[in-house]
């Protein structure tokens, strides 16, 4: 069975890896750019990371453990909801993509912080777009899996008990 620190360690080296492959390889060699629900599923992998990290070093007991648990639980599941909008988005008839629209650093100066996530939610063209695949799945799928593995590790680490001195 893992420790709290070799999950933690675990999910943590899981988001760099994701992180490292959306920008190193997606963004930076097939130069795709990040439509507006990209770039928040990538502050939901940064956060998880940050947790992940905290647990890390911290390393306090199960109650801290279940605390920082169910921080990521709350995290990955909507991180894994944002995914399945943007799977939904993209599998729209063709008559019903909504209209591409501005980036979400220009709702973000333009609108209130509510309002602009608002706007990401109810889609854009942008978002629809299946730039790549990988074996069949798009970027959003594979990504939807990415948030299964995680929140599988923030299971285990919320259901997990703590050594016994006797047994």
């Amino acid at each position: 069975m893992l420790s709290y620190r070799q999950i933690n360690l675990l999910g943590l080296i899981t988001c760099i890896a994701a992180m490292a492959f959306a920008v190193g390889f997606l963004q930076n060699y097939l130069q795709l750019e990040p439509c507006p629900l990209c770039v928040i599923t990538r502050v939901i992998v940064i956060s998880m990371s940050v947790i992940f990290f905290l647990g890390l070093i911290h390393n306090p007991k199960q109650t801290g453990q279940r605390l920082y648990g169910s921080l990521n639980l709350l995290v990955g599941l909507a991180g894994f909801g944002v995914q399945l909008r943007h799977i939904w988005l993209q599998n729209l008839p063709p008559d019903q993509v909504p209209a591409c629209g501005p980036g979400l650093e220009f709702l973000l100066q333009t609108q209130p912080a509510l309002s602009a996530l608002r706007t990401v939610f109810e889609g854009s063209g942008d978002c629809a777009v299946i730039d790549w695949t990988f074996m069949g799945l798009t970027i959003p799928m594979q990504t939807a899996l990415l948030f299964g593995f995680l929140l599988i590790l923030v299971v285990l680490q919320l259901k997990k008990r703590p050594r016994s001195l006797f047994g």
